[in-house]
């Protein structure tokens, strides 16, 4: 499990949410655990996607902040091994 901070600002229109020590894992919501819940999946999605171009992660930094942020907390993201497996139909030799 790696733990990477995020961030929440309220705004007029909803909450802006963001990984601060993650570049691109940014969402938005309606309240504050809307954007909890998308700023999560952006995450993992952000994750999925570094690993499958072959790139790493991102460190974790618990040192960044943000100073416009309303709101700072740890979100954690756990990523599960997974294996894709085609079936190719078997095909008659003559």
């Amino acid at each position: 499990m790696l733990t990477y901070k995020a961030m929440f600002k309220h705004l007029p229109e909803g909450v802006h949410a963001e990984v601060i020590d993650f570049p691109g894992a940014i969402s938005f919501g309606r309240n504050l655990d809307d954007a909890r819940r998308m700023l999560a999946s952006a995450l993992v999605d952000m994750a999925e996607t570094c690993l499958l171009r072959g790139e790493p992660l991102p460190q974790p930094d618990s040192t960044c902040t943000d100073p416009e942020a309303d709101i700072e907390e740890p979100i954690h993201l756990l990523l599960t091994a997974a294996s894709r497996i085609v079936v190719a139909p078997q095909v008659a030799m003559p």
